[in-house]
């Protein structure tokens, strides 16, 4: 005989527990219980509940086991009314959740009751068409893409690396993306700095990239800082910024960038190519990582690490590194998965087996900027530092500070 909605319904009430939401929010003071919405991302999005994980109910068996593992921890389920909330909880009744209520009359009773509840960020249509993929992803959905929205990253470079980095960031939805350099754009740079085009060889670098970017991206607030960085103004500059990514193509530099960001306690994302190699980390000491100066805590001498135009690289690496600077940016800022912290990912793109390895680098208790008794507490002049600086060079000392050393 075959069931009707009624039937269903009445089956589902033997097996879920219906409760109010007096009760669900007694519930809720328990730390354990998982409060989980089950209604569409439209509903969502005009308010919710602040502690619930919103999984609709067309998704609730492919993810409910990746947000809640624990099969005897106590589940609330709620929709608009408590109809949907009810099904939703027989079916994770049968993939043997023991502890599983509904709250009766949903989302509209507890706001009701005037209980309190949240409304995120509201998105335009065409944020909502714009972000899709990103929506549909657990790791960010609409509260990760609402923190892209929010975040403001800096761009020290916008070079080889910072072309991949700075298009990538601007599609992914980053609000706010800043742009130091202040070099123009070069017909020998178009060989592999994406962001710019023919037509602009003789333009600002960052007036080229803010064009490119908003033609992706037309929401992104880009800040053109078009100077040259120095002691005197790097600590204003990247005060208003959340991450830094490091894109520059010189020591002096390097040393200043890393330097500013272990006293501004920023974390540093960093890249580097040489001919057809690369790598790419997060420098963070705040939590626990290395910075640049326990890996190198002295420059090299001049002529050690040869520059794009006396080694050449090859156009498409950048493309790869850029790429994974923007990602592990979009990380950090998401707070997801483990960001390259103490960790450098290194690619050999002419070899086979060893095309990637993962090196694992540690904070030096004796590094000058970021150890236990720091000898250098503020910025120095950076070009008498890396012009006088010595250094002990060695069989690997030029491949090593040569790979450290982006290429524009």
């Amino acid at each position: 005989m075959a069931k009707t909605s009624k039937s269903i319904l009445d089956e589902a009430r033997t097996q879920v527990a219906e409760i109010t939401a007096e009760q669900a929010r007694e519930m809720m003071q328990d730390p354990q219980t998982a409060i989980i919405d089950v209604r569409e991302s439209e509903e969502w999005r005009q308010g919710h509940l602040e502690q619930a994980i919103s999984i609709p109910r067309g998704f609730l068996e492919l993810r409910i086991e990746e947000k809640i593992p624990d099969r005897n921890r106590p589940i609330i389920l709620h929709c608009a009314m408590g109809v949907r909330s009810l099904l939703a909880g027989r079916a994770l009744r049968e993939m043997g959740y023991e502890k599983v209520y509904s709250m009766a009359g949903g989302f509209n009773a507890w706001k009701n009751n005037g209980f309190p509840w949240v409304a995120d960020r509201r998105f335009s249509e065409e944020d909502i068409t714009r972000y899709s993929r990103h929506f549909l992803i657990p790791e960010v959905g609409e509260k990760g893409q609402a923190k892209l929205l929010d975040a403001k990253v800096l761009l020290v470079g916008v070079g080889a690396l910072g072309s991949p980095a700075g298009l990538y960031l601007a599609a992914a939805g980053v609000g706010t993306i800043g742009l130091v350099d202040f070099d123009v754009v070069d017909l020998s740079n178009l060989q592999r700095q994406i962001i710019h085009t023919t037509d602009r060889v003789g333009t600002l670098k960052t007036e080229s990239a803010q064009k490119s970017i908003n033609a992706i991206n037309p929401g992104v607030s880009v800040v053109r800082h078009d100077t040259r960085l120095s002691s005197e103004n790097i600590m204003e500059i990247i005060a208003g910024y959340d991450v830094v990514i490091n894109c520059s193509d010189n020591f002096p530099t390097r040393y200043l960038v890393n330097d500013a960001c272990v006293f501004g306690k920023k974390p540093l994302v960093d890249g580097a190519i040489f001919q057809f190699e690369g790598n790419a980390t997060v420098f963070d000491p705040a939590r626990g990582g290395p910075c640049y100066r326990c890996l190198y805590p002295e420059p090299p001498p001049a002529g050690m690490a040869p520059s794009c135009a006396e080694a050449g690289v090859l156009g498409v690496l950048p493309g790869l590194i850029g790429s994974i600077e923007a990602l592990e940016a979009i990380k950090l800022i998401l707070g997801v998965g483990k960001p390259l912290i103490g960790a450098m990912v290194y690619f050999n793109t002419l070899a086979d087996r060893d095309f990637v390895r993962m090196l694992r680098l540690r904070r030096d208790p004796k590094c000058p900027v970021c150890g236990d008794h720091p000898t250098q507490t503020q910025l120095i002049d950076y070009e008498a530092f890396c012009a006088t600086a010595e250094f002990a060079a060695n069989g690997s000392a030029r491949t090593t500070h040569a790979a450290a050393a982006s290429t524009q």
